[in-house]
């Protein structure tokens, strides 16, 4: 008779294994909100673990704290991608939008830090919700990569300046700088977010008007400095140049609508956390809607029609 015995050593390292492998959804939050992208996000943590597996497992013991070891990685990985993807974007054909992501976000969560968990002003931390909203990445975009990568470990993610320093290479006071002059950024571009209800009710609103083709209703429903952007990425056609005024919007729409072939649906669906629309034809997604409300208005619309970038509404 054969006996199977499990070593100490064994449970160890299993122990060990799940610890490392539980980082991935962290780590992919992390990606995710610096890149923009679900995509890139996964390209990145998949070579934060290559490189992890690349190291001897003397090397592995060495490292005191493996989930620090793979979010500095990350992180350094996200901001080389920053680095090439600023010059892939100005040859992007129109606007480049972030990739948005379906249903609720509480599967890209991160930690809290003591630091940023007693901060003294609450208002300088950005919530797990609001940090994967559309109108937050947009945001994100006209930053530097550097202010970006202190706001999202601060903020979001609770680290405390002195690691992002060690994870950067920069100094505690400088990225406390950047993550200072990020706030200020977002604080101008962003009002106070609506009751997500109340967005869900103006959003079902302005599909009603839409499907009804009712410009009057849409152009009540609009904000009258509204702003429409689609990302079409040159592969499906949307507009180059955002439209700007309710009542341009309103009616870029509906002709969209009445342009379209047979067989379009509007959908009610939650977009990064918050309610939007996915338009169908024929069954396959071909672009998500998400909004930005205020003062009992729709302010902004983000159109992503890049087939690319709706993989997560097209997959099973």
């Amino acid at each position: 008779m054969t006996v199977h015995t499990t070593s100490r050593h064994d449970d160890d390292s299993d122990a060990e294994l799940e610890a490392i492998i539980s980082e991935r959804r962290r780590l992919t939050g992390l990606a995710y909100r610096l890149l923009g992208s679900l995509a890139e996000a996964e390209d990145a943590v998949q070579e934060t673990y290559t490189r992890w597996y690349a190291m001897s497992r003397r090397q592995q013991d060495a490292v005191e704290s493996p989930g620090a070891w793979l979010t500095t990685v990350a992180t350094r990985v996200c901001l080389d991608i920053l680095g090439s993807a600023r010059m892939r974007r100005e040859r992007y054909v129109g606007e480049w939008l972030p990739e948005p992501l379906p249903g609720r976000t509480d599967w890209i969560g991160g930690r809290r830090g003591t630091e940023a968990a007693h901060a003294a002003d609450p208002a300088d931390r950005v919530t797990l919700d609001e940090s994967v909203g559309m109108a937050f990445l947009v945001v994100l975009e006209s930053m530097t990569p550097a202010q970006r990568v202190a706001l999202i470990l601060h903020d979001v993610f609770g680290y405390p300046f002195a690691e992002i320093a060690r994870i950067t290479g920069r100094t505690p006071a400088a990225c406390r700088e950047l993550a200072s002059s990020a706030r200020r950024r977002v604080r101008a571009s962003l009002p106070p977010q609506a009751p997500a209800a109340h967005q869900a009710r103006l959003v079902r609103d302005f599909k009603e008007a839409w499907d009804a083709q009712d410009v009057e209703a849409l152009i009540g429903l609009l904000a009258p400095g509204a702003t429409f952007t689609a990302d079409g990425g040159g592969v499906v056609p949307a507009a180059l140049r955002p439209i700007r005024g309710g009542e341009g919007i309103a009616h870029y729409l509906t002709g969209l609508a009445a342009r379209a072939s047979g067989g379009l649906t509007v959908l009610e669906r939650t977009v990064n956390g918050r309610a939007g629309l996915v338009l169908e034809h024929e069954g396959t997604t071909v672009a998500v809607y998400a909004f930005d409300v205020a003062d009992d208005r729709i302010t902004r619309i983000w159109a992503v029609r890049n087939p690319g970038k709706l993989r997560p509404w097209t997959e099973d």
